[in-house]
């Protein structure tokens, strides 16, 4: 596995970019001001910081709300197989909340907590950036 991203799921996306963008100085990677996501890359470094907006997530889970008392954070890990990957953890006592499914057409995902209740999201990579 490696480290993809921490993703920071956010009700406020446009204030949220501006703070990332223009007073942490980081790189947004699209531009995407409104979201409903952007990655923002460090000057140094391959993992960066992500929003999301909680709307978004509360999609695909069907359990988080628009309201900050919901998740606040994603933990990503990038893997090559995820039917394997969620194959082992299953057997390893995970219990997968969705998944895997496709994200977008770029990328398929599965989700899971830890035992805190922290979001954890397994990404397999479709198709390179280009």
């Amino acid at each position: 596995m490696e480290l993809a991203q921490v993703r920071l799921l956010v009700s406020d996306f446009a204030a949220c970019y501006r703070f990332y963008a223009d007073v942490l100085g980081l790189k947004p990677q699209s531009g995407a001001t409104n979201g409903p996501y952007e990655k923002f890359s460090p000057a140094v470094g391959s993992a960066g910081i992500a929003l999301q907006d909680r709307a978004m997530m509360a999609e695909v889970l069907g359990e988080l709300g628009d309201t900050a008392n919901g998740h606040r954070s994603l933990v990503v890990l990038r893997v090559d197989d995820l039917d394997a990957c969620c194959e082992r953890i299953s057997a390893r006592g995970a219990t997968l909340l969705h998944g895997p499914a496709p994200m977008t057409d770029r990328m398929r995902v599965a989700h899971l907590k830890d035992p805190e209740g922290n979001l954890v999201e397994l990404q397999e990579w479709l198709l390179l950036r280009g």
